[in-house]
């Protein structure tokens, strides 16, 4: 897995209330071609997503978005600890890394993000939240110069511009209709785009497993010491939902893993973005939301314009 790949699994994973850090490589057969295969289960990571935001939505309607981010990392830290431990070097390896205060801040950065998406699912609802998020490729293609010193040519420079138009679309400021609830998807895709680009800036001193090591555990403790104050006991049946989410949270990021080690990063993030069509369906038929038409227009100019962006990230790759 290349270094650039690394910050290109975000998507689906960002907005599912505990963020998937870059995937450990593991060794893949040579000369044979799975892309089809690892496209199947991208596009059903995606759909595991958006069930597993739907259960955070419904977990954070009774609870502190912390207490249901706070659970979470402890599972998933857990996961990490397992997973790590099974590669080459195991945890003695992960543990070193070159930039500890910069892997410390992509932990605290993430679990941040948690945060404000899961309290954007809340206030706002699933389908409005991901339109809005889905901003997130272009904040990463404008923030790269100014923090990596990379170039932006001008036809990125258009698509980011483009897309900030679909934010408008869907926000409708001056409309009246438009509330300060309506901040916290740009937020958390800002957050994320940060993330994003710190994974890469580590990438090129820490391998990718230990990045993944430093996400998982840096973030339980970030969130830890945020949220044990808030500390209650589930209810019985909740935490039956709890299990199941947690659960997902695991197979999901297994299936991630195993489609980013058929085929590469750029050929399978376009299909991250099937994850808006059953979060719009969920939302929907489970929480009653509506799916304004201004909505639909500025999400597909949002999705459109951050495809471009991949697309040309990937010709200037090549």
């Amino acid at each position: 897995m290349s270094d650039d790949s690394q910050d290109q699994t975000a998507y689906p994973a960002a907005t599912a209330a505990a963020a998937v850090p870059p995937v450990p490589p593991r060794a893949t057969s040579v000369g044979v071609d799975r892309t089809g295969l690892a496209i199947l289960l991208i596009c059903l990571v995606s759909f595991i997503f958006a069930v597993q935001d739907g259960f955070s939505r419904f977990l954070g309607d009774g609870y502190p978005p912390v207490l249901i981010v706070m659970i979470r990392y402890w599972v998933f830290a857990v996961f990490v600890i397992a997973l790590v431990s099974r590669q080459r070097g195991g945890l003695r390896r992960a543990i070193k890394t070159r930039r500890p205060f910069t892997q410390i801040a992509r932990g605290a950065i993430l679990v941040s993000e948690t945060l404000v998406i899961l309290e954007g699912f809340v206030r706002l609802g699933l389908i409005e939240t991901h339109a809005v998020f889905a901003v997130y490729p272009l904040l990463v293609a404008a923030l790269s110069g100014p923090i990596l010193g990379e170039k932006v040519g001008w036809r990125r420079w258009t698509a980011i511009c483009i897309g900030f138009v679909g934010i408008l679309v869907i926000l409708q400021p001056g409309s009246g209709v438009m509330r300060s609830e309506a901040l916290l998807p740009f937020i958390a895709a800002l957050l994320f785009a940060l993330y994003g680009l710190l994974t890469r800036h580590v990438s090129r001193d820490d391998p990718a497993v230990v990045s993944f090591f430093w996400t998982g555990i840096s973030g339980a403790v970030c969130i830890t010491v945020v949220g044990i104050w808030q500390w209650e006991w589930l209810a019985p049946v909740d935490w039956l939902w709890m299990a199941g989410l947690c659960s997902m949270a695991i197979l999901s990021h297994y299936l991630l893993i195993r489609a980013y080690e058929m085929a590469e990063a750029a050929a399978l993030q376009p299909f991250a973005y099937t994850q808006l069509v059953w979060v719009s369906v969920i939302g929907v038929l489970v929480f009653n939301e509506v799916l304004r038409p201004n909505v639909v227009t500025g999400g597909a100019i949002v999705v459109a314009a951050g495809l471009f962006t991949l697309w040309r990230a990937r010709v200037r790759a090549a």
